[in-house]
Parts: structure tokens; C-alpha cells; sequence
């Protein structure tokens, strides 16, 4: 099963949703509000998490600090919706998750995006 860090600008009312869906959800907000992003990588790569986010300084950490990467990185590049409607995206991601693991994802409702890391654990 594909586990799940939402990184802390995830909005509350979609982390609710994928919850609920029976995913293994696990919100930084809630578990280790504050932490940097290096300390949100590291959590992630040791419980084999994949990053939802909308923060595009995980890429930097991966493609050019060459930090050790997670199952996958799904950066949603989005600046309008509605609350609820980021679960809907990465619902959509899971239903292919195979295709998935390893790369660094980047969402828009147009297109997905897929790029391999290197040091995906």
C-alpha cells in the first residue's frame, strides 16, 4: 500500500478526504508542524513515504542537493481550487501507482509530469 507524508501546505479539508478514502495518511501539520523540508525528506525516505506537496523546493533537494529521495515526490502545481480538490489529484496519481515510484511528479489538471530520481530508495 502506498503510504502518504502531506506536506504542510496540503489544505486540511483534502488530507480529511484521502483519511477517509484508507490510505496511510500521515500530515507533517500534524506530526512534526515546523519541521524543514531536508527533516520532511529524511522522515519520509526512512517510513518509505511518498511527499505531497505544493513546495517546489523538493526538487532542489533531490536533483541538486542529491539528498536521498522518497518513493516519489508529487509536487502539485496548482494556485487555484478548491479545498477538497488536491485529494481528488493524487487519488487520480494512485490509481496508476507503479508508473509513479522513483520519479518526481509535477500535477496540473492539463498534464502530469515524470521525471526519474536517482536516489529514489
Amino acid at each position: 500500500m502506498t503510504k502518504l507524508l502531506l506536506d504542510e501546505n496540503f489544505p486540511e479539508p483534502a488530507a480529511r478526504r484521502l483519511d477517509a478514502s484508507g490510505l496511510n495518511v500521515l500530515a507533517v501539520r500534524d506530526a512534526c508542524p515546523g519541521w524543514v523540508d531536508e527533516e520532511v525528506m529524511a522522515l519520509a525516505v526512512d517510513e518509505q513515504r511518498w511527499i505531497i506537496t505544493f513546495d517546489r523546493d523538493y526538487g532542489d533537494l533531490v536533483f541538486k542537493q542529491s539528498l536521498p529521495a522518497p518513493p516519489a515526490i508529487v509536487l502539485l502545481r496548482e494556485s487555484h481550487y478548491r479545498p477538497a480538490e488536491p485529494a481528488d489529484w493524487v487519488l487520480s496519481l494512485l490509481a496508476q501507482p507503479d508508473i509513479y515510484v522513483g520519479r518526481f511528479v509535477v500535477f496540473t489538471r492539463d498534464k502530469v509530469r515524470v521525471r526519474a530520481m536517482l536516489k529514489a530508495m
